[in-house]
């Protein structure tokens, strides 16, 4: 099958700062052993992006986005255009390894395939901070410990490499535009980072026995500049994180919407913390305590604005029973 299918890549931007790694995740595209049918960038309110976009990037479709801001809009609007079998999905800061189609390609032999992810590889840019532990990879949008190391179902793939049927994500609606990816005004917590759960959730729903499937060797590296490295950054990204599972539960439901989280909660989490304090009371190894520290304090934080915003979703439905919290797929 791998040779005979096609896949049109979709890239969303938003900002004059990613120009270059814009340009590089283009360029990584194009140079895939598995050669994609288009490369599309949708570029999400910014006219001068968007002019520079397509006068420099020849080799890219380029579209504004028309549906919801944000990533989640901009991603409906790319498969709107799309024409490709496959839709594949890379972050502007992102670049993909030469074989990252090939591979993902693997995953659609299987008939039950819904669609398929691969492993997401952090680049930072100034060097990983010291009391960052691995398993909190998620917050900078990257693969973590505790995903299968050869290809295996999942509930779902990191949006960062992400692909599907075109057909799936046509028959689905889209991304939920609940989950569109801007930045709330006066300090709100955001609920933007579980659009591909939800979706993945509602597809497999749609069609019992059909799978997610994600597939280690099929990599990307994704930028993290030093903005990102900071403890400011984790926490705000750790409380984002427990409202989005929030919202996603009300959507979903709990059982599907927390099922990956409560296994990282009681396998993964407790053994990077023993980990952690293993090498901090035997090595005398002040770093490792110090990511013992952001262990405990990132589940805290994402499980205290977890509960939080389930608590005003509750006292909301009390007080307003007619209006639902959200409801509709991603419209395209």
């Amino acid at each position: 099958m791998g040779p005979a299918l096609t896949v049109s890549v979709i890239i969303c931007a938003y900002t004059m700062d990613r120009w270059a790694e814009l340009v590089e995740a283009v360029r990584s595209l194009l140079r895939q052993t598995h050669p994609p049918e288009e490369v599309i960038v949708v570029v999400d309110g910014n006219d001068t992006l968007f002019e520079r976009a397509r006068a420099e990037l020849p080799d890219a479709r380029v579209l504004l986005n028309q549906d919801t801001p944000g990533a989640s809009g901009g991603r409906n609007t790319g498969v709107k255009h799309a024409r490709g079998a496959i839709v594949a999905f890379i972050d502007d800061d992102a670049f993909a390894e030469p074989d990252w189609l090939k591979h993902l390609l693997t995953a659609y032999e299987d008939p039950r395939t819904l669609g398929a992810g691969g492993g997401i590889v952090p680049l930072w840019r100034e060097g990983r901070p010291a009391w960052f532990p691995d398993e909190f990879n998620w917050v900078v949008g990257c693969s973590y410990p505790g995903l299968p190391k050869t290809p295996e179902p999942v509930r779902n793939p990191i949006g960062t490499n992400l692909s599907m049927w075109r057909e799936v994500f046509e028959t689905n609606g889209g991304f939920h535009p609940a989950f569109a990816r801007v930045t709330p005004p006066g300090g709100a917590i955001g609920t933007g980072t579980a659009d591909e759960t939800e979706f993945c959730i509602r597809a497999s729903r749609a069609r019992p026995g059909g799978r997610w499937i994600y597939v280690p060797d099929a990599r990307v590296h994704h930028v993290v500049p030093s903005s990102r490295a900071t403890w400011s950054y984790f926490v705000g990204r750790c409380r984002m994180e427990g409202a989005s599972k929030a919202l996603l539960s009300e959507l979903a439901g709990a059982g599907a919407g927390l099922a990956s989280e409560r296994r990282y909660v009681r396998s993964v989490l407790p053994r990077a913390l023993a980990r952690e304090l293993g090498r901090a009371l035997i090595g005398m190894d002040r770093a490792a305590l110090r990511r013992a520290g952001s262990i405990v304090a990132g589940c805290a934080l994402t499980a205290t604005a977890y509960f939080r915003a389930r608590a005003i979703a509750t006292v909301g439905r009390r007080r307003n029973p007619l209006v639902a919290s959200s409801s509709g797929p991603g419209r395209h």
